[in-house]
């Protein structure tokens, strides 16, 4: 599992969409994007988080920042978390979690004394020429589209 830092330059991905359009991180450049992983569709944290960004969305707009959500749900899954919640902003699938190993967010994790592989929440923030402004580890789901405003915004 190799570890990103700031400054790094984000590892271009290739992935599937909830409607099966290939998107790859080439697509955004010239944009700001925040990539963000999660751990599964429709689970509280995770709805809480989306639902943030969502109702971010005209912030992150004007400061011209896209959203895309990866997690290892299959398209019909991030199709009905989409329906769902209204999300204004498409969702990668990553069933085999390549794209979540490339960026470090796959391996070990803990839950009530269990351990497991699993998905660590992490958002990417990437800068127009591709290079990783920020990494949010330990997202506030409930603040999350504030946190990634505040991430771009003090990268200057």
């Amino acid at each position: 599992m190799h570890h990103l830092n700031e400054g790094d330059p984000a590892p271009v991905f290739e992935a599937k969409d909830q409607q099966g359009r290939q998107q790859t991180l080439t697509d955004y450049s010239g944009q700001k994007l925040a990539l963000y992983f999660y751990p599964k569709d429709n689970t509280p944290g995770c709805t809480n988080q989306a639902c943030s960004l969502r109702d971010g969305m005209a912030d992150l707009e004007k400061a011209g920042i896209k959203v895309l959500g990866v997690s290892i749900n299959h398209a019909a899954s991030h199709q009905k978390f989409i329906d769902k919640f209204d999300l204004p902003f498409d969702l990668l699938v990553d069933e085999d979690h390549a794209l979540q190993e490339q960026y470090g967010v796959w391996g070990l994790k803990k839950f009530m004394g269990r351990e497991y592989d699993g998905t660590h929440r992490t958002t990417f923030c990437i800068k127009e020429d591709g290079t990783i402004a920020a990494i949010i580890r330990k997202p506030k789901v409930k603040e999350h589209a504030q946190e990634v405003l505040a991430a771009f915004a003090d990268e200057r």
